[in-house]
């Protein structure tokens, strides 16, 4: 069985304008509306993937059964912690070839209600897989990062995890299947400039798998994406398209590039369709449908890279 939890999920709101202005009415050009949350959002392309996967987390108030509602009338089963207040929307806008960004807090999550989601975890079987990707709920620990891969090694069920916060590192010696930070993320886990080069990234991934990760993905958006294990390290690079909506690129290619391993691919095949998935959602008002990512891929090169690691 696959599982997903997004801990501090939403409605995200796609728009698009021909000019933004403070004080006056914008209409917009495009909107679309997500269920949404990280994710959530690899349950929707594992989904159109072909591979039946159950959502968890966190929901509030209309909102939240909204996302429910979608999610069941996708195929996807869920099995979510209900709480008090309304699940976040979020309001990506697009003008100008800028990108404005509105995230909000979301409900605050009580004790009750995450012990009840750690208990839901603690379900999961050998073998199994959960992805953990997100935020994190006003309310809730930092410490739940490192419980679910505590449970995860218990259980014995593969762990892929997707978060920024700092927490990520106390997962590490619990074995966890797969990390995907992008590049950002990775610099400031150790202190580094925002933008790593090539090099600096393999020493940054390098030192995730010495801690204990099994395999790291890390996304790079026009540059790529750079996969690394103890056996393999590869590069491919980014197909050329208009940016739309880099809200979801990095669970889209999370999605595809742990969901290809479970349809049997090999790391070399899966990395150049990931990233063209990934890419695909970028070049979208919302996620991939698929349909473009034959052409995106022919883009693709990928390149061997030398990691010097143990």
């Amino acid at each position: 069985m696959i599982y997903t939890c997004t801990l501090n999920p939403a409605i995200d709101l796609f728009v698009e304008f021909e000019d933004f202005q403070p004080f006056v009415v914008n209409r917009s050009i495009k909107e679309d509306y997500q269920a949404n949350g990280k994710a959530i959002n690899i349950s929707f392309i594992l989904k159109k993937m072909g591979i039946g996967n159950t959502a968890m987390g966190f929901l509030g108030g209309f909102t939240g059964d909204y996302i429910r509602e979608v999610l069941q009338q996708k195929g996807i089963a869920t099995n979510f912690v209900n709480v008090p207040g309304i699940t976040r929307i979020n309001t990506f806008v697009r003008a100008k070839e800028k990108e404005y960004k509105i995230v909000n807090r979301g409900p605050k999550v009580g004790p009750a209600e995450e012990a009840l989601m750690l208990e839901k975890i603690s379900e999961i079987k050998v073998g199994d897989m959960l992805f953990v990707s997100g935020s994190l709920p006003r309310g809730i620990r930092e410490d739940i990062l490192v419980e679910i891969a505590r449970i995860s090694k218990q259980n014995q069920f593969h762990l892929a995890l997707d978060v920024s916060s700092s927490k990520l590192l106390d997962c590490l010696p619990y074995k966890p299947y797969l990390i995907k930070p992008n590049d950002e993320e990775l610099a400031a886990l150790f202190g580094k400039p925002v933008l790593l080069t090539e090099t600096e990234i393999l020493e940054a991934a390098g030192q995730l798998l010495e801690r204990g990760a099994q395999n790291v993905l890390v996304s790079m958006g026009a540059r790529g994406a750079i996969f690394l294990n103890k056996e393999t390290a590869i590069l491919a690079t980014a197909p050329k398209g208009k940016v739309l909506n880099t809200a979801c690129s990095g669970d889209s290619m999370l999605a595809a590039f742990a969901g290809s391993l479970l349809q049997g691919k090999t790391i070399r095949e899966a990395l150049p369709f990931a990233t063209a998935v990934g890419s695909s959602t970028a070049f979208s008002m919302g996620l991939s449908d698929l349909t473009d990512v034959p052409v995106l891929i022919k883009q693709i090169q990928i390149k061997e890279l030398e990691y010097k690691g143990g």
